[in-house]
């Protein structure tokens, strides 16, 4: 396994080779060449932001961040909570199993449970800050800093796209069709099964009607114009 990505540069740790074999088991092809390119995309950003690993950042954090960070959309992830949190519940139960130590374990849980947040995530330390930044470049979301010619195709051709976006967008649907609670009002896959359904959200003004009862609305003029 490890000289099948001869051809690209990650750390190659005994924990790291175990999670990437972990990942390549549990995930669909195109989640799992996407957390490959996470790691990849986000080191780059991060070097174009004079962030070098060893350095600034530990090298083997980073990837075990980038290439478990979707393992909640695997069948072996798939609990009961959002797929960013299953996802960092079972990164953090693999990695314990393997002996990482628990202050390690506990940047790699945050790492994934944040890479959602991204406002939020973007403010931690570059372990954390760099898997949101490199699943956002990988999906189109950032693109701060163009890629050097020819970069994206040297790594699609180890890492095939495989219609990345367009699988983990159903993953996420199906996780959240057959699971409400996986998908809760105002979240990302929450607003993934909103759009796929059709189906309405209610307004801030009912939610507090209808759940506190606590009248914040009785006789209330409004100040916004």
């Amino acid at each position: 396994m490890d000289t099948l990505y001869d051809g690209l540069d990650f750390p190659r740790t005994e924990t790291a080779l175990k999670a990437l074999r972990f990942a390549k088991r549990v995930e669909h092809a195109a989640a799992f060449n996407h957390s490959m390119r996470t790691y990849l995309y986000g080191r780059f950003v991060g070097e174009r932001e004079g962030l070098l690993p060893g350095r600034d950042y530990d090298d083997e954090l980073l990837f075990l961040g980038c290439v478990l960070h979707d393992v909640g959309l695997s069948a072996e992830g798939d609990g009961d909570q959002r797929f960013d949190i299953d996802g960092a519940d079972l990164a953090a139960r693999f990695l314990t199993e393997q002996g990482l130590p628990e202050d390690r374990v506990e940047v790699v849980w945050d790492a994934i449970a944040l890479h959602l947040c991204f406002d939020v995530a973007r403010r931690k330390r570059p372990e954390i800050a760099l898997v949101t930044t490199g699943a956002g470049y990988d999906l189109g979301v950032d693109a701060r800093h163009p890629l050097p010619d020819g970069y994206a195709d040297r790594v699609h051709a180890v890492l095939p796209r495989l219609h990345a976006a367009a699988v983990l967008h159903d993953e996420i649907i199906e996780q959240g069709l057959a699971k409400p609670g996986k998908a809760p009002m105002f979240s990302l896959p929450g607003e993934l099964v909103r759009q796929h359904t059709g189906k309405a959200w209610p307004t801030w003004e009912q939610l507090a009607r209808q759940d506190a009862g606590w009248g914040d609305y009785d006789g209330y003029a409004g100040s916004v114009r």
